[in-house]
């Protein structure tokens, strides 16, 4: 697993030096600046409807084999990946949008998978000792989550806590997969899948918000947002599906259309440099530190269970990417560098 860096040098705020909190594992690097205060996010926080825990979150999971997952799932339905420690899992968009948040174990590790149909965002966080849940609040339109241990609040995309006892310490992240279910199973056949065994009655073959098979309702592009946001853009429209990723040196932005058609794309970020490689089997990315620039072909590389290898990749850092909606990663990224297939951003 890949913990994620967080962004500087958007903002004049620098942050305390992390720590863990009541069990909970935090980030470590050494500035955390984001777009926005902690302050100006406190504001921004408003009521999405259900109170805290009125969306609940998954505590004791339920697994099922990838053969009789195929009973329940159709291979165009929506899922989110996760591999680690030779584990594959799978969890249904369509069941976690009645509850957000997962709280795992994979591996002997204590993991949180989130998700946000607001924003259309999957991260996976390690949660240590303690468990994540639903706040019943918003930032940007994005679930802001709690910490069992501490009630710090966590909005989802921005990793950072926002208010309470580990206000500006960052959660550790790590990669998983926004993917269909058709190329999660191909990819990892001996996958487990998340059951609709979840201690809860809900419609699990019911959206409320929409449909992403086929796409429909709030899910579609060019759709309205439901709730306002600190920044704004309309470069795309709205639901505009990006892939995205922040470091140290700044936050960058890539459309799925230029990525799909590039294959690697080549990012300047800051003093630094990344490269980003399509993974037309999962249709996702892959980023990596690239500071020596080395030049990397899609011919030389393998696409495998573990992720991407050749080409060197061996030698360079990952760094951790999401797919997101266009308003919702402009919204906390606003200074984001985006690449749309015409050339250097």
């Amino acid at each position: 697993m890949h913990s994620r860096r967080i962004l500087v040098a958007l903002a004049t705020l620098l942050l305390a030096s992390p720590r863990v909190g009541a069990g909970l594992p935090t980030a470590d690097p050494p500035e955390m600046p984001v777009a926005h205060s902690l302050a100006a996010f406190r504001q921004a926080l408003q009521s999405g409807g259900p109170g805290k825990d009125g969306i609940p979150s998954i505590d004791s999971p339920r697994f099922q084999s990838a053969v009789a997952a195929e009973d329940v799932l159709e291979d165009n339905d929506k899922v989110i990946g996760l591999y680690a420690d030779g584990e594959a899992r799978a969890y249904p968009q369509r069941i976690l949008v009645w509850h957000e948040i997962v709280n795992d174990e994979v591996g002997g590790k204590a993991i949180s998978v989130t998700y946000c149909p607001l924003t259309g965002t999957a991260l996976g966080f390690e949660r240590g000792d303690t468990q994540l849940g639903v706040s019943g609040k918003l930032v940007n339109s994005n679930l802001v989550m709690y910490d069992h241990a501490t009630d710090s609040e966590w909005p989802q995309i921005l990793g950072v806590a926002i208010d309470g006892p580990l206000a500006g310490h960052g959660l550790e992240e790590f990669r998983v997969f926004w993917t269909t279910w058709g190329a999660w199973k191909a990819r990892h056949p001996d996958t487990r899948v998340l059951t609709e065994q979840t201690g809860y009655v809900r419609n699990y073959q019911r959206d409320p918000y929409g449909s992403y098979n086929p796409r429909g309702g709030y899910y579609l592009p060019q759709s309205s947002r439901l709730f306002p946001v600190m920044a704004g853009s309309d470069r795309f429209p709205p639901k505009t599906e990006i892939f995205g990723f922040r470091t140290e040196e700044g936050a960058a932005a890539i459309t799925r259309d230029a990525l799909r058609e590039e294959t690697v794309v080549e990012m300047p970020l800051g003093d630094s440099h990344y490269t980003v490689v399509h993974d037309a089997g999962l249709d996702t990315g892959w980023v990596f530190h690239n500071p020596r620039r080395a030049e990397v072909s899609i011919d030389g590389l393998r696409f495998g269970p573990e992720g991407v290898t050749g080409a060197g990749l061996e030698e360079f850092e990952r760094v951790n990417a999401f797919e997101a909606m266009w308003f919702a990663w402009t919204a906390f990224y606003p200074d984001t560098r985006v690449y749309t297939g015409e050339g250097m951003p």
